[in-house]
């Protein structure tokens, strides 16, 4: 309550600058907010002054009072004050302000000192502005009198590494890389903990994968680990950069250790230390850092290892992995995992399906018919009798955050046609199952229940293929469609009953026009019927395409989901060169 007096100033503003900081270093979380105390701060001195800032924004009043005060005692408190005001704009994002704030704080320190010349506030040509306006101010002269609880000299050094640190985040997002490669670098360089140094060199190589250096990638995510092994995001994007380049095993090995790493250590938030109130981690909390820095569950991990399994043909470890996640779902696992879209985990049916396709290739049939029995129990009260698709075919694949009665319509009826697809996959797999277990009955079974339940959905017509316009679950669901049709026939050969196998391809090649499988299949039906001139004319038509001429069986739609692996493999026909043996000798 005592009216601001010109002499206790000083002193005033040093008290100030040292609550402050008590103030932000005592609740190690970023920096949030305005400082009101800098705020009255200013106030105060142009009251001493016998001006007024009231109603003036924060750069308005910073700017009045560097211009108008200019008492050399108040010079130095003024310009602690100002790096401390930096800290805050910086945590904010204001990078903008703080650059007019720094041109004022050192033109007025080269006012005051006539042997300087003003171009030393100037920022050369080709330099980052804000970093050579933080590394040309002077810093102000310490007195005993007044102690410091973090001097000015390290708050510089902290705003330099946050600015660095942030705009290279800033113009990684923007996709300026050279530019981030060359910010994230100053700021490696900087004064920060190890744990930030870490973080840093963690951007750095995902900032290199991106300019397409994957080795310098892994120079970095190295480099990151070595200085901070607590810094896991980095063996995560490690593991991604090996992925990229098709080093299977030594990405395994990446998700092992992280998988071991995080079941051992589960990620805290890590204490920093106390050396100094105002650190470069209480400044920089942007959504790209916390993006690049999330830390996986162990449950994505473990998927992402029996996913990488199963794409690799490692079957075993594949069933192993598998089987380990699906025990994790006991344990509440939508609890734990995010599910704002950064999970690396698909939805759970699809889990549960590729977990199918891993026993299935493992010769586990029975275990696979089981598995498959929990998805349909679970998707089966989710599906309506009947989905019309013709009219949505155009419409675009999500909804927007505003999104109309329609696209809610849309995506309520994308998210049945998912659970159909799940279904029918489901059934898809107990039909190759039973086959491989010879019993062909309970297989045809199987299979007419997934083509049965393919029936609730117009697919267009048997003849369409796939477009951009196809909505993908629609193209999914013809692909199970063709592999039911193309299952079901296998088994009514192994029966003897080629005549049921024959129509059943030729279903199938009316839906996919020169599927590879189904043209064989086609082929070996009208031989075993004796129909063997006909055959021989398919066989023609199918597999002696001109060099050059792209054949239907070429064209590439999207890719398909993981858990179809199993089924595309077994639909293979098994007997390409003996039929075309007997076809050349017949002809």
């Amino acid at each position: 309550g005592l009216p601001a007096a010109l002499p206790t100033l000083p002193l005033e503003l040093t008290v100030l600058y040292n609550s402050l900081l008590f103030t932000a270093g005592a609740s190690d979380s970023a920096i949030q907010g305005e400082a009101d105390g800098i705020r009255q701060g200013l106030l105060r001195v142009l009251e001493a002054c016998g001006a007024c800032g009231q109603g003036l924004s924060m750069e308005e009043l910073w700017q009045k009072v560097l211009r108008e005060v200019t008492m050399e005692e108040l010079q130095s408190p003024l310009h602690r004050l100002g790096a401390l005001q930096a800290a805050w704009w910086l945590a904010a994002g204001y990078l903008e302000n703080v650059v007019g704030l720094f041109q004022l704080l050192i033109l007025c320190s080269l006012s005051s000192v006539h042997s300087q010349e003003p171009e030393r506030a100037r920022c050369s040509e080709g330099q980052n502005e804000l970093l050579s306006l933080l590394k040309a101010w002077p810093v102000p002269a310490e007195k005993a009198s007044l102690p410091l609880v973090q001097s000015a000299e390290d708050l510089k050094e902290i705003l330099c590494t946050a600015a660095a640190f942030l705009q290279g985040l800033q113009e990684l997002e923007a996709g300026n890389f050279p530019t981030a490669l060359s910010l994230l670098q100053e700021a490696a360089g900087g004064f920060c903990s190890k744990k930030v140094l870490a973080q840093i060199y963690t951007c750095l190589g995902c900032c290199a994968q991106q300019m397409g250096k994957p080795q310098t990638a892994l120079q970095h995510l190295k480099r990151a680990l070595q200085v901070d092994f607590q810094c896991l995001p980095a063996l995560s994007h490690a593991a991604a950069v090996y992925h990229e380049l098709g080093e299977m095993d030594a990405e395994l090995q990446a998700l092992a250790v992280l998988y071991e790493a995080l079941e051992k250590n589960p990620p805290a938030a890590a204490s920093s230390s106390l050396c100094f109130l105002i650190r470069t981690e209480l400044l920089v909390h942007t959504p790209i850092l916390t993006k690049l820095l999330r830390h996986r569950h162990p449950s994505e991990v473990k998927y992402l290892l029996a996913q990488r399994c199963l794409q690799d043909g490692r079957v075993v470890d594949a069933v192993e992995h598998y089987l380990d996640f699906l025990a994790l779902l006991q344990e509440k696992l939508q609890q734990q995992v995010p599910l704002d879209g950064s999970s690396a985990l698909p939805r759970i049916p699809e889990v549960f399906l590729e977990a199918v396709s891993a026993l299935e290739l493992a010769g586990r049939h029975q275990d696979a018919i089981t598995v498959c029995e929990e998805v349909i129990s679970r998707t089966t009260h989710l599906i309506p009798r009947m989905l019309p698709v013709d009219k949505w075919l155009e419409q675009p694949e999500c909804p927007s955050p505003g999104a109309g009665p329609v696209d809610r319509l849309l995506s309520q009826k994308k998210e049945s046609l998912c659970c159909l697809a799940w279904r029918t996959a489901a059934y898809l797999h107990q039909g190759w199952a039973w086959a491989k277990l010879g019993e062909s009955k309970e297989a045809i079974t199987q299979f007419s229940r997934c083509l049965s339940d393919l029936l609730r959905v117009q697919l267009n017509g048997p003849g369409v293929e796939p477009t951009e316009s196809l909505l993908p679950e629609v193209e999914v669901l013809q692909k199970i469609r063709l592999l039911s049709l193309i299952g079901r026939g296998t088994q009514f050969l192994e029966l003897g009953r080629h005549k049921a196998a024959l129509l059943d391809f030729l279903h199938g090649l009316q839906l996919s026009p020169g599927d590879p499988a189904a043209a064989s299949y086609l082929v070996q039906a009208l031989w075993n019927l004796n129909r063997k001139q006909e055959a021989a004319d398919h066989w023609q038509k199918f597999f002696q395409t001109s060099p050059g001429e792209e054949g239907p069986q070429n064209r590439q739609g999207r890719p398909l989901p993981l858990y179809l692996i199993s089924c595309l493999e077994q639909a293979m026909f098994p007997h390409s060169e003996p039929l075309a043996r007997s076809i050349q000798e017949y002809l």
